[in-house]
C-alpha cells in the first residue's frame, strides 16, 4: 500500500512529503526494521549501548564499482558520517562491477588494519572468504546496498525491504502501461544479490490478480555498464516488438535505457521505470521519456552504513536482533532479524517533485 512519508536529503534541512511504500519514522525517532530471509545473525561480543563512539576509527568503503554516480553519492554520505565521528575515511574499489576484483581490495584493507570495511557485494558468495579473513583480523564488516551471506558480515544496511521494492516497481510499470501488456526487466549483473532478490519478488508480485494482464517476457543484464545497458535496451525493443514497458532496478541501467528511448521511435510509446537518481533522470522526466521512477537517498544509505560500522567497532552493538544505535541526523535504528538495518521506503520521482532533489 502506498502511504506518505518524509525523506531526508543529505545534510540539508529539506524534507518532502512524497508517495512511498510502507511507513517510516521521521528523524530522531526509533525505527524498528524488518529483517531479511537468510541465515543467522552473526553477533559477537557484548553490546554496550552507552559506550561512546571511538575516535580515530579507520573506516573504508568498497562499493561495487567506483566512478558510478550512485556509489559516489553513497560513499560521500559515508564520508560525512566518518567525519562526524572523527574517524579516517577511505574509498577503494574496482572500475568494473566484478566480484573477483573486490577480493583483492578486501585483502589489502585487512592488511592495512581497517577497523571497519563497508562493502556492496557484486556476488553473495565470492567475497565471503576474504571478508571472513578480515573479520578474523579484527575488522567489523558492514554490507550495504547488496548483501553477502549473513555469516560473512555483522550488519547489512538495506535500502528498503525487498518486498517493498518489488511492489513499488511492479505498481509503477503497471500504472504506466495501463495495466496490460508485455514488460521486460533490465538488471545489473546476473549474480547481484539485491537485483536477483527483487526480480524474484517482482515475479511473485506479478501473479496477483490486479496484474494478470501484465506479462514479463524476459530479464536482460546490462552488467551495470552504461554502454552494455544501452545496447541491451535496444536489443529488447528489437526482440520484442510488442513490448510496452521496461523495469530497470539499477541506476546505471535505467539511465542508459532512458537515453536510448529518448532518441528513438519508442519515446513515449514504451514506458520505462526503475531505480535512478534524480540528477541522472531529470532530463528524461522533463522531456517525457520517463513518467516516474523511484529511489531512496543513497547519501543517507552510506551515512547509515558508516554509523553502523562505527557502532560495531565501538561495541555499542554486535549485530544481534534488537540492538539499537543512533546514526547522527538520521536518528535511532534497531537491528532486525539476521543483522539487517533498513533505511526506509523509496520515494517516487516525477515531474511534480524531481526538481526538489539534488543527488
Amino acid at each position: 500500500m502506498i502511504t506518505l512519508t518524509r525523506l531526508r536529503l543529505g545534510a540539508t534541512a529539506l524534507t518532502l512529503t512524497a508517495l512511498v511504500l510502507g511507513t517510516a519514522a521521521c528523524g530522531g525517532t526509533t525505527r524498528d526494521n524488518a529483517g531479511s530471509d537468510s541465515g543467522a545473525s552473526q553477533a559477537g561480543g557484548t553490546a554496550n549501548p552507552q559506550a561512546p563512539i571511538k575516535e580515530g576509527l579507520k573506516i573504508a568503503f568498497l562499493p561495487k564499482q567506483v566512478n558510478n554516480p550512485y556509489f559516489t553519492t553513497a560513499d560521500n554520505g559515508g564520508k560525512e558520517a566518518v567525519t562526524e565521528v572523527k574517524g579516517e575515511f577511505k574509498e577503494v574499489g574496482p572500475s568494473e562491477a566484478s566480484a573477483s576484483s573486490q577480493v583483492s581490495y578486501i585483502n589489502t584493507l585487512s592488511q592495512q588494519g581497517m577497523d571497519v570495511i563497508v562493502t556492496s557485494a557484486n556476488d553473495p558468495n565470492a567475497i565471503c572468504g576474504a571478508l571472513n579473513q578480515a573479520k578474523a583480523a579484527g575488522a567489523k564488516i558492514v554490507t550495504f546496498d547488496s548483501d553477502t551471506k549473513p555469516e560473512c558480515r555483522q550488519i547489512f544496511v538495506n535500502q528498503v525491504t525487498a518486498q517493498g521494492i518489488a511492489e513499488n516497481q511492479v505498481k509503477l510499470i503497471s500504472e504506466q502501461i495501463g495495466g496490460q501488456g508485455e514488460i521486460a526487466i533490465l538488471s545489473a549483473t546476473a549474480n547481484a544479490t539485491n537485483q536477483n532478490t527483487w526480480i524474484e519478488l517482482m515475479k511473485e508480485e506479478l501473479k496477483k490478480p490486479e496484474y494478470s494482464k501484465v506479462k514479463l517476457v524476459t530479464v536482460a543484464y546490462g552488467n551495470d555498464d552504461d554502454q552494455k545497458s544501452f545496447q541491451e535496451m535496444q536489443g529488447l525493443l528489437q526482440a520484442y516488438p510488442n513490448l510496452k514497458g521496461v523495469i530497470s532496478p539499477t541506476t546505471v541501467g535505467v539511465a542508459a535505457a532512458a537515453r536510448y528511448l529518448s532518441g528513438s521511435q519508442y519515446k513515449g510509446k514504451v514506458k520505462l521505470t526503475g531505480l535512478g537518481t534524480p540528477n541522472q533522470m531529470r532530463e528524461y522526466v522533463k522531456d517525457g521519456t520517463v513518467d516516474a521512477f523511484a529511489l531512496w537517498n543513497p547519501a543517507d544509505l552510506g551515512y547509515l552504513a558508516a554509523y553502523a560500522g562505527a557502532a560495531l567497532a565501538s561495541s555499542q552493538i554486535t549485530g544481534a536482533e534488537g540492538d539499537r544505535f543512533t546514526a547522527g541526523k538520521l536518528g535511532e535504528f534497531t537491528v532486525g532479524k539476521d543483522g539487517v538495518v533498513v533505511l526506509g521506503p523509496p520515494t517516487v520521482f516525477d515531474k511534480s517533485n524531481i526538481d526538489t532533489f539534488n543527488f
